[in-house]
């Protein structure tokens, strides 16, 4: 058992705490307040002056499977053999040891949402996992998968189009990913027919079996069930709105594209970098889409992002967007508060920065009812900051994963 006491608790969901205490067991949050009773056998911090907050989230990164310090030559993040592969999974390529991991939860990341890059129409499965040390992805996973990750724009068409193939140009992406989903649709409405009308199909195979040969005519042979395709079965939970879309888009007309998809097939999606979002900030909160928005620190490196701009998550929050904070990186995740202190110096609200990079990412995932946020039951992910986190010259002192303290600045405090 753990105690954090005397700290400025920065709870997300009720509140601030001015002068709290966090209990710690069994790797949830027992207790938390300003008249929370410490059990004698507790392991007491006293984190006087400090800030106590829930681990950072990081929405949309590669690391893991981009692994950092290793070149392009390693990265696993972009199978360019074909345009649409659903049934990629970033689990099955994610090391646990990349060093990432390490510069992460040292910097207060304690969950991130990582996968495929955006080089393909459709490029595999996200993993939603902590960054805690581990040897096996199954030690770190919190959800698999956590998004099926999609892109339009210049990205697949670039790809492609210079293998000669379909897609290459913006009429390609979006065509091609059309016919994929219609593809799935087909598939699922096969197997689905399949299941209604043969329930018990093995059942009916034996009673057609034993029933004698003369009477067999009038009783035809039960249909064979359809072949699997593991392409196609990946995509099922996306059409059924269990599992988000993650369409990459940057120019807002890729993103109006994106949204014509998304309400043609009946998607639950969320817009990934929405790098001109704000032009159409009103669009998206009419349509209820979150928006996982950056990096926020980034040059304009090609073409489409010629107009980005830092104020960009303000204006989509100020409009009624739920927004998330990503940085699309490895070991770069590590700056993900500095991405968020930037949108709050170019016009976001303070408050609203700190929910886009905890409880919004959390909640645009589907783990909310886990992490980012400090409440009682939750897991025991976060973080203690010598300062305001928003402030650059603030540092992580202590670091929590499941109440174990992954991380420490020095003995003590």
């Amino acid at each position: 058992m753990i105690a954090l006491t005397n700290g400025k608790l920065m709870t997300i969901t009720q509140g601030i705490i001015e002068r709290g205490t966090v209990l710690i067991e069994n790797g949830r949050i027992a207790g938390l307040g300003s008249e929370v009773a410490i059990p004698a056998e507790a392991e007491v911090y006293d984190v006087n002056g400090k800030v106590v907050m829930p681990g950072l989230v990081d929405a949309h990164c590669h690391a893991g499977i981009h692994a950092d310090g290793v070149g392009g030559n390693h990265s696993d993040a972009n199978d360019l053999t074909d345009p649409v592969t659903p049934h990629l999974r970033a689990m099955d390529a994610i090391h646990p040891e990349d060093l990432a991991f390490k510069d992460l939860r040292e910097a207060g990341v304690t969950t991130i949402s990582t996968g495929p890059g955006s080089g393909n129409l459709i490029g595999g499965q996200f993993a939603c996992l902590k960054t805690k040390p581990a040897v096996t992805i199954e030690e770190m996973l919190l959800m698999a998968p956590s998004g099926m990750k999609m892109a339009l724009g210049e990205n697949p068409k670039r790809v492609y189009g210079g293998q000669n193939k379909l897609p290459s140009t913006r009429m390609g992406n979006a065509a091609r990913l059309r016919a994929a989903l219609i593809e799935a649709q087909n598939y699922r409405d096969k197997l689905f027919r399949f299941q209604d009308k043969q329930l018990h199909y093995e059942e009916r195979l034996r009673e057609w079996k034993a029933t004698p040969e003369k009477e067999r005519r009038d009783r035809p042979e039960p249909p064979d069930p359809p072949e699997r395709d593991i392409r196609l079965e990946s995509l099922i939970p996306v059409l059924e709105g269990k599992l988000r879309a993650m369409i990459h888009c940057h120019r807002a007309d890729d993103i109006m594209t994106a949204i014509r998809i998304a309400e043609e097939f009946g998607l639950r999606c969320s817009i990934e970098h929405a790098t001109e979002g704000y032009k159409i900030a009103g669009i998206l909160a009419e349509k209820n889409i979150p928006c996982v928005v950056g990096p926020i620190l980034f040059s304009r490196e090609k073409y489409e992002l010629r107009e980005m701009t830092p104020r960009n998550p303000g204006i989509l929050s100020r409009a009624g967007v739920k927004v998330a904070i990503q940085t699309d990186e490895t070991s770069a995740g590590k700056y993900l508060l500095i991405n968020a202190a930037l949108a709050v110096q170019q016009g976001m609200d303070q408050e609203q920065a700190i929910r886009a990079i905890t409880i919004h990412p959390a909640e645009i995932i589907g783990v909310s009812d886990r992490i980012g946020s400090l409440e009682t039951g939750k897991d025991a992910d976060m973080a203690v900051f010598s300062g305001d986190p928003l402030d650059y010259r603030s540092v992580p002192e202590k670091v929590l994963i499941d109440g174990e303290i992954v991380y420490s600045k020095k003995p003590g405090f």
